[in-house]
């Protein structure tokens, strides 16, 4: 089910971000080379035309109207909620509301996972950009078809030893993670690096002969 928030119903949540992250060599993903229109109300005339008497309205006319006007509403509220345009407060509104699951099924476990080890530093429209990577990956044909298969795939992602996955320290900044890996999920809001399938950190140059499509704090994304 998609997060849909509107402007008006969420309060601007602060932010912080940090520029670096808090493991070694993170933030790598290795090249494999591989409104609504009211009806009109008809109402008779105030002034009518010369020379014919004055029509008056039928004594229900104004609950005739009101029921127009309330049929009208519901249709409106019935219509499709508009998305509001992305920033950073309303990605952090949605995060905040947005409910943690009793159980992590493994899918989104792996996608938070890699959210976290890879970007817990970065802006929320950072980490956001680093689980659609993971995403575009899994549906690419050029990667594993599951979330766990991208995060685990050998020598892809630098937070992975020896197979496994560290250690998860809970609190803030991984209820952060799952919460963006399910928005990503949603695809509730805009990617800011739409198309990405590679990433990295700032401080280190691989050299890729690939399209660059955007810089997010300390990540430069590709294509």
């Amino acid at each position: 089910m998609s997060r849909i928030l509107n402007a008006a119903s969420v309060a601007a949540v602060g932010m912080t971000a940090a520029t670096m992250l808090l493991l070694a060599e993170p933030g790598f993903a290795n090249d494999l080379g591989v409104d609504a229109n009211r009806p009109a109300i008809a109402l008779p005339s105030a002034n009518p035309v010369a020379g014919e008497p004055a029509t008056q309205p039928p004594a229900d006319i104004e609950a005739s109207v009101e029921k127009i006007i309330a049929d009208a509403n519901a249709d409106t509220n019935d219509a499709e909620p508009v998305i509001q345009p992305l920033t950073a407060e309303s990605l952090a509104a949605l995060v905040a509301v947005t409910p943690r699951p009793a159980t992590l099924d493994p899918e989104l476990r792996c996608l938070a996972g890699a959210v976290y080890f890879e970007s817990r530093g970065e802006s929320l429209p950072g980490q956001l950009a680093v689980a659609h990577v993971v995403i575009n990956r899994a549906q690419s044909g050029r990667f594993p078809a599951s979330l766990c298969g991208v995060v685990y795939q050998r020598s892809q992602f630098s937070f992975i030893r020896g197979g496994k996955m560290p250690r998860i320290r809970e609190g803030k900044q991984w209820d952060n993670a799952i919460a963006i890996a399910q928005i990503a999920q949603d695809g509730s809001w805009k990617n800011h690096a739409p198309g990405a399938l590679f990433f990295h950190a700032r401080h280190v140059s691989p050299g890729w002969r690939k399209t660059r499509i955007a810089q997010i704090d300390n990540h430069i994304f590709y294509r």
